[in-house]
């Protein structure tokens, strides 16, 4: 019997996926530090996926793991893209790509 070993966080239907195609799995419900943990690990790869191939359905897993932590952290949807907004009017989009290549000049009070 061939056993692979993962210990990652996956979307709650995977093992029921996993279980349609004649395997078995093994689940543990994390408790709440260790899926903090988990949900970050998760996002870094998912970055790391979406570096590797530049597909655009990583994004949305990445979405979807950045929603599961807004979840955890009591933070409504709403709120964040009130955030996200208040950023934007604040110091602006990457609409316009700019590339800081150097700052001249020491900053006051250094």
């Amino acid at each position: 019997m061939c056993v692979k070993k993962y210990n990652k966080l996956v979307r709650d239907k995977i093992p029921e996926i996993i279980e349609k195609s004649g395997r078995s799995v093994v689940v543990e419900v994390l408790g709440d530090e260790a899926y903090k943990k988990y949900l970050d690990e998760k996002l870094s790869e998912e970055l790391q996926e979406y570096l590797e191939c530049d597909n655009v359905e990583e994004l949305a897993d990445m979405a979807e793991v950045i929603f599961a932590i807004l979840k955890y952290k009591g933070i409504h949807i709403n709120d964040f893209e009130d955030i996200r907004k208040k950023k934007a009017v604040e110091r602006g989009t990457f609409d316009k790509r700019l590339l800081l290549k150097e700052v001249i000049g020491a900053a006051e009070g250094s």
